[in-house]
């Protein structure tokens, strides 16, 4: 996923769920301005993830790397689904901006990217994978139809001289 300043690499956070057992997935945000790019991570559910650095500045052309960490839970969340989102601001920074220098004051300014971890189980892999089966997967309806359309048309047009 991408935005005017950051490229997003994943844009599905992967947690392969165990209990009682912290687990980390890296987000890695690559600039691809000659700006620098001040950045925030925010969660829906901050007791549950600790992001680090969730905050900071990516310097022009170069990228940088968020450890976002789930904590230890209990219990499997039910059907192992996950409902957990998080938003990635960014704005330009001033030349030399440091990572002190990204204050709420910047908030208004900041631009959006949703993420959303995905529990990484074979059953929502596969119902990934149908979704996308059943969403049809060859050549759009529509260009199939302009095609045809413009085979008629030229059909006529070779017909007539």
């Amino acid at each position: 996923m991408s935005n005017e300043l950051l490229d997003i690499d994943p844009i599905d956070l992967q947690f392969p769920f165990e209990l009682k057992k912290q687990i980390s997935s890296s987000l890695y945000l690559a600039n691809k301005t000659d700006d620098y790019v001040a950045f925030k991570v925010k969660t829906t559910n901050p007791k549950k993830y600790c992001v680090r650095p969730n905050t900071g500045v990516v310097l022009p052309r170069s990228s940088s790397e968020v450890l976002v960490t789930m904590q230890a839970q209990k219990e499997a969340p039910a059907d192992m689904q996950c409902k957990d989102k998080f938003l990635l601001q960014c704005v330009v920074a001033s030349p030399g901006a440091t990572a002190k220098e990204v204050t709420p004051e910047m908030a208004p300014r900041f631009s959006v990217d949703r993420l959303e971890p995905q529990e990484n189980s074979s059953e929502e892999q596969l119902k990934r994978e149908s979704k996308r089966s059943q969403s049809g997967g060859g050549i759009p309806f529509m260009y199939v139809l302009l095609v045809g359309l413009i085979g008629l048309i030229l059909g006529y047009i070779m017909k007539r001289t």
